[in-house]
């Protein structure tokens, strides 16, 4: 499908200013002004992150109520049972937290919801599972601001609640002894884009700090704290992009061992970055979850002996290969049902319910489908006679602020601005389906429903040096609000070399002024008519290293091509 080019301004005036105090080339200093970087001292901090830029733990509301709970239950000798979700940042959060607690301290104990039989969140077989081995503290992780009637059926039981959590919180919050969200509305904590684990993090921070411990003992948490900032989707800017560079810069170094076996699995060699944890790391831990039971992710990142956790990280690879083959059977299936009912063409959202798809699969068939048809997507499915799924949206899309407004004929829902979960009856759905589609199409704008390619700044291909690339690769981690640079170079001229790969990608050869460049296009085979002699294109790319031979070369990676003048 076409998608818009919008490029991005910046104030001339501070660029220059910039551009004369570090020196480097002008278009790079747009860059960073475009990221909120205007002075020395805020780009330095930026290319050269400390661990003394993370915030102060005891900033976030209710930290001190959740401390001191906690040091009691250890004073006591009461029994801890850490909670948490069953995706990645649940995962890796439970993993840090009970590794930490059982560290310092022998009665702890971990659980993890199974996703078929319990659902997302809080559940009463979780409680019960506390009630009936003798917990008196709860600490749950990514889950429970919204968990207000569970919640209030362990305090019945006599268990109390800290909840640490990144998700909206709703105008009424659980009873809970200490509730940690950076979210909630009178949190004074500077930064609120924190994942769940980034959550639990600064509670372990904080419980070193009064228990007088070293700061290795939260640092080596830092690569699961990475991989859960990455596999979140949560912005890499303020505190996340610092926790993320000291995670990436320890799991390269020093790995805990479970990192350290999938790695090995994923036959990574080379340094591992954000996208690495996005497409290797992250499908191996969330394919626990959506095939079977998420423990395995959990026992993967606690265990010690290498050889153990590269027997459980196999049986990791195992569930990801059968996650896939689901996925693209059931992406298949909501591609047929779409081409073949025309009202999905009239409709400005899609949801889509087939009782026999995986529960498992259905969110990441939500992104598929916006591949190819570009809505926001709900896909359902049944699970314990209710039906429930996954929402995925389009950029500039708040699809959790649509679901809300359906709550009335929700049984449970929550999440982010792009990616939510909800659950329903079955006598409920068509009025959701109506519904969802009323509130969609009365508020998303018709930019909105085509996909958009931001770009950040145009360039020559004269700039393209070592020099300039290597200052692009020091503004990583890149992620969400800090992403890959994207340049436009205009009136380019095709080489006579540029040919089509595998019948759906294009290998460019490519002339701007006296400066020829190489790249690929994958994906871009049906715009290779647009390559013709003497016709100028204009092309938007990101940069990255292409080896052949053992010779490393600066390569365009093309995202799209247009003709000049044509747009």
């Amino acid at each position: 499908m076409d998608k818009r080019w919008k490029i991005l301004k910046a104030d001339q005036e501070k660029v220059a200013t910039l551009s004369n105090a570090l020196k480097i080339n002008p278009a790079i200093c747009k860059i960073l002004v475009q990221r909120g970087l205007e002075d020395f001292e805020q780009s330095r901090d930026f290319f050269r992150p400390k661990i003394g830029h993370l915030h102060s733990p005891w900033l976030m509301k209710d930290m001190d109520k959740a401390v001191e709970r906690i040091t009691r239950a250890i004073t006591n000798n009461e029994k801890i049972l850490v909670y948490g979700d069953y995706d990645v940042d649940g995962t890796t959060s439970v993993a840090c937290m009970y590794q930490f607690l059982k560290s310092i301290y022998p009665n702890v104990d971990f659980y993890i919801p199974h996703r078929y039989k319990e659902g997302y969140g809080i559940s009463v077989a979780g409680i019960e599972f506390a009630r009936d081995n003798q917990f008196s503290l709860i600490v749950s992780l990514d889950c429970g601001i919204k968990a207000i009637n569970m919640i209030a059926l362990a305090t019945a039981y006599g268990i109390d609640f800290v909840v640490c959590d990144h998700h909206t919180p709703d105008d009424i919050l659980p009873e809970a002894y200490a509730i940690l969200n950076p979210k909630q509305k009178d949190c004074p904590y500077p930064f609120n884009e924190l994942c769940g684990c980034g959550v639990g993090f600064k509670l372990i921070q904080a419980l070193c700090e009064t228990l007088n411990l070293p700061d290795e003992t939260w640092m080596q948490y830092m690569d699961l704290l990475a991989t859960a900032i990455a596999a979140d989707i949560v912005p890499l800017v303020d505190e996340n992009r610092t926790m993320t560079y000291f995670g990436l810069k320890r799991a390269n170094e020093n790995p805990s061992v479970g990192i350290k076996a999938l790695l090995e699995l994923a036959q990574k060699k080379d340094a591992l970055s954000v996208s690495d944890l996005v497409f290797l790391i992250a499908p191996r831990v969330n394919a626990a979850g959506r095939m079977d039971d998420a423990k395995l992710a959990v026992r993967l990142f606690i265990e010690k002996d290498y050889k153990s956790a590269l027997e459980l990280a196999e049986e990791l690879q195992v569930n990801n290969t059968d996650r896939k083959e689901t996925d693209a059977e059931i992406t298949q299936q909501a591609l047929e049902l779409i081409e073949t009912n025309t009202i999905y063409t009239s409709r400005k959202s899609t949801v889509l319910y087939k009782g026999d798809w995986h529960k498992g699969v259905v969110g990441i068939v939500a992104s598929r489908l916006i591949e190819k048809h570009y809505k926001p997507t709900i896909i359902l499915t049944n699970s314990n006679d209710k039906i429930s799924g996954s929402a995925r949206s389009v950029i500039g899309f708040n699809v959790y602020e649509a679901i809300h407004s359906c709550k009335d004929l929700l049984e449970n829902y929550g999440g982010h601005f792009y990616a939510a979960g909800l659950t329903l009856k079955p006598e409920n759905l068509d009025l959701f389906i109506d519904r969802f589609e009323t509130v969609v199409s009365g508020s998303i704008t018709e930019e909105m429903l085509s996909p958009e390619i931001v770009i950040d700044t145009e360039i020559n291909f004269a700039d393209i040096t070592e020099t300039f690339y290597n200052i692009i690769l020091q503004m990583e981690p890149y992620g969400p609000e800090n992403m890959r640079p994207v340049f436009i170079t205009r009136n380019v001229y095709e080489t006579g070399m540029s040919r089509i790969v595998k019948e759906a990608h294009i290998k460019f050869s490519l002339k701007h002024g006296s400066n020829i460049m190489n790249g690929i296009g994958f994906g871009l085979a049906d715009k290779f008519e647009l390559l013709q002699p003497n016709r100028p294109i204009d092309i938007v790319y990101t940069l990255d290293i292409n080896v052949y031979r053992d010779v490393r070369s600066i390569q365009l990676k093309v995202l799209d091509i247009k003709a000049s003048n044509s747009y």
